[in-house]
């Protein structure tokens, strides 16, 4: 699984941002400060940065040099200081782009992944029984032909693959779901997108193997 540095010191932030890149399937690990950043990096080596500039010791800049002076990972700059002397020094550290809050969600992720495809880093590729689900291009295949997942089943799906062997309840699922551009999902819709998304990958819909229900309590993937 693609994993992600959160580098960020406003505690909304990082839920919002962190439940967001976890939705879509990366791996998310956060630090508040200069000294936390840097050491995780050292141990975790992450495929891609997420830097604030303003952090709850040091700064952002010394992050970005630090981690490109050692290691080929991509750093996105994603901070409210967007002038422009900000924005030269940050690229000028090597920074692979600079991205002003505040931010459109689907266009970050957007971002996020041209930036991989562009720095080589390997997407997540993740196997669930004969299903193969491709994070970065976003894609769900069986036997080389695309599913053709719509967004929410997409999404849905990354919520079970991110939670395997976990049960979750219809509550967990809803809050996973809910589209990121306003438009409301109630219990009604998961109902009818759970049914949508066994359609498509499961062998049998009826007796389910991939996303199996537990009675009073909700689902669960455990393959």
């Amino acid at each position: 699984m693609t994993k992600i540095l959160l580098v960020e010191d406003d505690k909304s932030i990082i839920s919002n941002l962190s439940e967001l890149l976890m939705s879509e399937g990366f791996s998310v690990r956060t630090a508040v400060g200069q000294r936390d950043a840097i050491a995780s990096v050292e141990q975790d080596q992450p495929d891609l940065v997420l830097l604030d500039i303003c952090l709850a010791d040091g700064n952002g800049f010394a992050v970005c040099s630090a981690i490109k002076s050692v290691y080929n990972i991509p750093v996105i700059f994603l901070t409210a200081s967007g002038d422009e002397y900000s924005t030269v020094t940050g690229f000028d550290l090597g920074a692979d782009d600079y991205i002003p809050k505040p931010f459109r969600p689907r266009e970050l992720i957007s971002r996020i992944k041209n930036i991989l495809r562009l720095t080589g880093s390997i997407g997540a590729v993740i196997q669930l029984g004969d299903i193969t689900v491709d994070t970065i291009k976003g894609t769900a295949v069986r036997n080389g032909k695309d599913l053709y997942l719509s967004a929410l089943e997409y999404r849905l799906l990354l919520t079970f693959i991110n939670n395997r062997g976990a049960v979750l309840s219809r509550n967990q699922l809803l809050e996973s779901i809910w589209d990121i551009a306003g438009e409301f999902v109630n219990d009604n819709t998961l109902t009818v997108y759970i049914k949508r998304l066994r359609d498509k990958i499961e062998t049998d819909p009826q007796n389910p193997l991939i996303i199996k229900t537990v009675r009073g309590m909700g689902y669960k993937v455990d393959l």
